[in-house]
């Protein structure tokens, strides 16, 4: 009897453990090229790529930082680039999620004729590739004179598919109940969104938020093709800017990168309770 009993115990660890090792053994798959990056960051250039990687440096080399952020000519462009990738990163997050919001309550709490053809043509744009509009984009934007601008960078950029089908889905769970108790208070539309939509869906918002941010942070083909003033040139193109045909600091270059996780790392973990909160309400009792 005793002998079974030991058995079961070593059974239940058996199963509990296996699935940890596997849990962790994906962890490390996932964060190694992160933990290369910092390494390497802080290596001679030379030492980068060498074999075996040696995973504890020789020496240190924090100059690298100080590279990154002056770049291959000196100018030290990076704080200018990081500004204008920040402002633009914002700029879009906040439009989005509001127009998406906006959207969203009005496909689920609004009844007018050919909703919901308007709805499955809004879907159906997930289903073309950026690439196949660059082009046209990039016409539309040239006439409207938004090359080499702000705008440019930010309006062709500030809606998505994706983004009204995400809080559409959202807003459709918050009870009809509130809103139309609020309309017999004499609540306008605008008051009801914001007093009572918005916050409802106060988690799905944040994890768009950050979904939009991390893509607009991390875009590199729209503002390459748009964008060829230094003035209002992004992170991601002062990164390829250390790519250079005869030598590349890859060291350098490892730590510029490095420097471009920083913010997406804060926003993160700055409203993480939102991003795996609790979720939007789902409706009432009684």
């Amino acid at each position: 009897m005793e002998n079974i009993i030991i058995k079961e115990k070593i059974k239940k660890r058996i199963k509990s453990t296996v699935p940890f090792i596997i849990l962790v053994s994906f962890a490390i798959l996932i964060f190694l090229p992160i933990i290369f990056m910092l390494i390497s960051s802080v290596k001679h250039p030379n030492d980068v790529f060498e074999l075996p990687f040696r995973w504890i440096p020789k020496r240190y080399y924090f100059s690298n930082f100080l590279q990154a952020i002056a770049g291959n000519d000196g100018k030290y462009y990076f704080i200018r680039n990081t500004i204008n990738s920040l402002f633009v990163a914002l700029s879009v997050m906040c439009l989005t999620v509001l127009v998406a919001s906006f959207a969203g309550y009005s496909l689920t709490k609004f009844n007018f004729k050919g909703k919901n053809i308007v709805f499955i043509m809004i879907l159906a744009t997930m289903m073309i590739p950026f690439e196949t509009i660059m082009i046209p984009l990039y016409m539309l934007v040239n006439a409207l004179k938004m090359q080499n601008s702000y705008y440019g960078l930010i309006i062709p950029m500030m809606l998505t598919a994706f983004a009204v089908f995400m809080m559409r889905q959202a807003i459709i769970t918050v009870p009809n109940d509130y809103i139309d108790s609020a309309r017999i208070d004499g609540a306008g539309e605008l008051r009801i969104f914001f007093s009572i939509i918005f916050p409802s869906v106060k988690p799905a918002a944040v994890t768009l938020a950050i979904l939009v941010f991390r893509e607009s942070w991390d875009n590199l083909i729209w503002p390459l093709i748009i964008i060829q003033t230094q003035k209002f040139k992004t992170l991601p193109l002062y990164i390829i800017s250390f790519l250079d045909e005869k030598y590349t600091n890859e060291a350098a270059l490892m730590a510029v990168a490095v420097l471009a996780c920083i913010p997406m790392f804060i926003l993160f973990f700055t409203f993480s309770k939102y991003f795996i909160g609790e979720g939007v309400l789902t409706g009432t009792k009684g």
